[in-house]
């Protein structure tokens, strides 16, 4: 039976920010991600989701003719699609607009795995669907003498208009749509906020509010983490997705030298660099391969095999770097990504701080490199993330060296499909010593 798994980023916490322009929306925006002093908050503005001009709307926007400041300028419906796959744990690809071209740029900026999400702008409490899926709405309240003053010293700086076209665009637009759209956004606000960042109380019960959320997330999540290990019976093979190295005499000699204590540094980086080879050898007989017929040196025909899909390898970091020399000596050419993901020292839940993935990843066949499976939290984590990128279950090989019995069971149930390749099974948890005894520290 597959087993259901949930990162710690799904049901991503969203929260509107919304304001006349020049209310300091963005301000307090970053004041919070500020106080929160963590890697997964991030900021979406509104302002990447208008719509892409036509000809003569660009010549209009050019001659501050053009009407930003209607809900009609943005597009919702990108909007509300990548806010959902945000909530659901999904990548999203977000446009980047140009006020100074006033077009869409080409390129696109991903978000991933955020656990809070930001959305601020002044119609962030504008469409229902968006408030469907806001778990907390803000309106910041600021004079309107102070919104004109920031404004004009926006459009100045950042967006290429000169005084006169700035002042334009608040006396046309900006003010008379603050009234009609707006405004009226005050009703489905949660919170309030006057001033702005200068109202230190406000940003307090925010800063705290997200702070329970994350660690009301975090409980539940290590909640389910811990219940995918109960209910296995003890005597229960391991799939045969599992492939466990042939115990002979040659590879428990090498076993006994890596869990010497007393083995040197030297020694064990020799050691472990040829059980990692025999591990990634092991690894490359479950990849997807095709018939090829070669001419020989003799004028004679060969059928052999070639593989089907060139083949990128994940690092998981820092202790998967120990598999890196083995992973070269057989797959040179390989496409080397990295994941770092570490354990919450206080909660022991697992978090993804870094990723940098081949572009060919959608394509290829993937090893995943990392000496030691102990609760299968980090396993289960980079392979949500592979899948998240469109890689399929059946392309994708973990390559370990210790593996506990309890984290297999987790990573097979989860995702049938993932090869494993183990050098050795513990039946109990094994301390992480491998990535210390390698790189001395």
């Amino acid at each position: 039976m597959v087993v259901h798994y949930s990162p710690p980023w799904a049901n991503t916490h969203i929260i509107g920010i919304a304001g006349s322009s020049g209310s300091g929306k963005t301000s307090l925006a970053v004041k919070i991600v500020s106080a929160l002093n963590l890697p997964w908050v991030v900021i979406l503005s509104m302002d990447s989701f208008y719509k892409p001009l036509d000809p003569e709307q660009s010549a209009q926007a050019f001659r501050n003719e053009y009407d930003f400041d209607s809900p009609n300028s943005i597009d919702f419906d990108i909007l509300v699609e990548r806010l959902r796959d945000l909530k659901q744990g999904r990548k999203a690809e977000i446009p980047v607009y140009s006020f100074e071209k006033h077009q869409r740029e080409p390129k696109t900026t991903t978000i991933y795995s955020c656990h809070v999400l930001i959305l601020e702008g002044i119609f962030a409490l504008y469409d229902p669907r968006v408030l469907e899926l806001l778990d907390m709405k803000i309106f910041v309240d600021t004079d309107a003498d102070v919104c004109l003053a920031r404004r004009l010293a926006r459009d100045v700086k950042y967006r290429g208009r000169d005084i006169h076209g700035a002042i334009k665009q608040w006396t046309t637009w900006v003010k008379p749509n603050f009234e009609l759209f707006v405004e009226p956004q005050k009703k489905n606000a949660d919170i309030m906020v006057p001033r702005g960042i200068e109202n230190t109380i406000a940003m307090q019960m925010i800063v705290k509010h997200i702070q329970r959320a994350l660690l009301n997330k975090s409980k539940e999540h290590v909640k389910a983490l811990r219940a995918l290990g109960q209910g296995h019976d003890a005597d229960e093979p391991l799939p045969p997705s599992v492939k466990v190295l042939p115990n002979s005499p040659q590879l428990q000699g090498m076993h006994t030298i890596i869990h010497d204590t007393d083995t040197s540094r030297e020694d064990f980086i020799f050691y472990f660099d040829r059980v990692a080879a025999l591990l990634v050898e092991k690894g490359m007989d479950h990849l997807a391969f095709k018939q090829k017929e070669v001419k020989t040196p003799q004028g004679n025909k060969y059928s052999g095999l070639e593989l089907s899909r060139d083949v990128s390898a994940v690092v998981i970091l820092r202790s998967g770097g120990a598999l890196e020399v083995g992973l070269t000596r057989v797959v040179p050419d390989a496409r080397i990504g990295r994941l770092l993901i570490q354990s919450n020292v206080r909660t022991g839940e697992p978090e993804l701080h870094y990723q940098k993935l081949p572009s060919t990843l959608i394509h290829d066949s993937v090893l995943v490199l990392d000496p030691q499976i102990t609760t299968g939290a980090g396993a289960l984590m980079a392979v949500t993330v592979l899948k998240d990128y469109g890689v399929e279950e059946d392309r994708i090989v973990f390559v370990t060296y210790l593996a506990s019995m309890v984290g297999l069971r987790r990573l097979t149930k989860v995702f049938p499909g993932v090869k494993v390749i183990v050098g050795k099974v513990e039946d109990g948890f094994e301390r992480r010593f491998i990535d210390e005894r390698y790189f001395g520290s």
